[in-house]
């Protein structure tokens, strides 16, 4: 539940999150529900703040998945998942199980950072980041990545995940708010 002001008077409502996710370093779910299969070998923008009308509803993200070169007949493995937020940069690495990056620290889980806004911890087999801004993230530090993100963040995202507002006709768009014309030039961009 969020309470925010509507029309000047408190007002609480049920917060919604839409999930994304990336599985076999292939296969694209995005927060909208359109599904598509893109292979490549680089660092990709899985999810980022991004807002074509310059309002901010949270404090600047980014989540990457690093894909790098894969052997026995695989096109890319994912290597790791790369987070960006309050300054910091965490990268959870495929096998490190029970660890992760911070600034280049390897730390063991569960951490508390950015004066409790952020925390990281083993969840089962997996990491699981989560913000104060409801930003979560799951990784089994193999091939399988779910993002999710509160409602508040409709339209103010963009990346391989889409934009979130429910329309995934619209998923390609760019931070730039254009239409990229096919799944590449949205990687690329």
């Amino acid at each position: 539940e969020r309470c925010e002001l509507l029309d000047g008077q408190p007002t609480c409502l049920p917060e919604t999150f839409s999930s994304c996710w990336l599985t076999n370093s292939r296969h694209y779910h995005t927060f909208d529900g359109k599904d598509f299969d893109f292979v490549g070998s680089c660092s990709y923008i899985l999810s980022t703040s991004c807002s074509t009308s310059g309002a901010t509803t949270s404090p600047p993200f980014s989540v990457v998945a690093r894909n790098q070169d894969g052997g026995n007949l695989r096109a890319s493995d994912l290597h790791s998942v790369v987070v960006q937020v309050y300054d910091l940069t965490i990268v959870a690495v495929k096998g490190e199980k029970g660890l992760v990056r911070v600034n280049h620290h390897l730390s063991h889980l569960p951490i508390s950072l950015a004066n409790g806004k952020l925390h990281l911890q083993q969840k089962g087999k997996s990491f699981l980041l989560q913000t104060d801004f409801k930003l979560k993230l799951l990784y089994n530090w193999e091939d399988h990545v779910l993002l999710k993100v509160p409602s508040k963040l409709s339209n103010h995202v963009c990346g391989l995940c889409g934009n979130a507002n429910g329309d995934p006709w619209d998923d390609t768009s760019m931070a730039n708010g254009e239409l990229a014309e096919d799944i590449v030039e949205l990687a690329q961009s």
